[in-house]
């Protein structure tokens, strides 16, 4: 009985942190949508102003008032090609990881993780040297390009790991059968490795969307995606907290929504070989 009942409160508590925790979390998030409402004035309010009017005036700013969709243009044409070539281009390196490992497979991975962890202002001013020469400053070629090398160690690493727990006995089975490499990799991998090719897919294009500082420092307004155009808001005039407020919102909702949507798939992916 008392061991029934300490069982039930431990849960109950720890519901309760999980939620309290939930609300930690995503206050800042929406605050931020409070804030977008506000005038410029209510934004900078002490102390912080709970009641007030809203206004519809900042979102009308963000969309109608400022080259937000040429941004968001921008940030979709980046994000979506450089995801698409990290994938293209991980997959077959995971997959020859994974079932043809070399001597130095290990140092290999642990070497591309460094490069992965290695902070952006270290390479800034060579890459800018770099896209400046080659004509490719302030273009989305560039960008992709960089967001290509950024996110390929993360589908290397994430795949392999995929890939490793996937049943080898099946995939000797269809070899037995007769099947050529492509067929192997398309009929069997690729639907086999899929919650964990789509967790893999929507890491990359968060750490794309979310990117700004090499977008900052290598664009300018002809390629620059929406993780600049916000900055845009800080002028020498001062910072419009309210109306940046509006852009970040605009700005944050594809990705919250695309988390909600594939957080089934994502947390299968993530969890994928985790319990034997």
């Amino acid at each position: 009985m008392n061991a029934a009942l300490n069982r039930k409160l431990v849960s109950s508590g720890l519901n309760v942190l999980t939620i309290a925790i939930a609300l930690l979390i995503f206050f800042p998030i929406l605050w931020m949508v409070m804030t977008s409402f506000k005038t410029e004035a209510d934004a900078f309010a002490s102390p912080p102003q709970i009641i007030f009017q809203p206004t519809l005036e900042n979102w009308a700013n963000a969309i109608e008032n400022s080259p937000y969709f040429a941004h968001l243009f921008n940030t979709l044409v980046i994000t979506v090609v450089s995801t698409l070539a990290a994938i293209a281009i991980g997959m077959p390196a995971a997959y020859t990881m994974a079932f043809y490992p070399g001597p130095r497979s290990n140092f290999t991975l642990m070497w591309l993780m460094g490069t992965r962890m290695l902070p952006p202002v270290g390479v800034i001013v060579p890459l800018y040297v770099i896209f400046k020469q080659l004509g490719m400053f302030d273009t989305h070629l560039g960008l992709i390009l960089i967001y290509t090398a950024m996110n390929l160690p993360l589908v290397v690493w994430m795949m392999r790991s995929f890939l490793v727990d996937l049943p080898y006995e099946t995939i000797e089975a269809s070899r037995i059968d007769g099947t050529t490499l492509l067929q192997e990799f398309r009929f069997i991998i690729l639907p086999l490795a899929m919650p964990g090719l789509m967790a893999t897919m929507l890491l990359c294009f968060i750490f794309s969307w979310n990117e700004f500082f090499l977008a900052f420092n290598l664009t300018i307004s002809k390629a620059a995606p929406l993780s600049v155009y916000i900055a845009s808001f800080k002028t020498s005039e001062g910072l419009f907290w309210a109306k940046m407020s509006a852009a970040a919102t605009l700005t944050v909702a594809p990705v919250i929504i695309a988390g909600w949507i594939a957080q089934r798939q994502l947390v299968r992916g993530l969890t994928a070989g985790a319990v034997k």
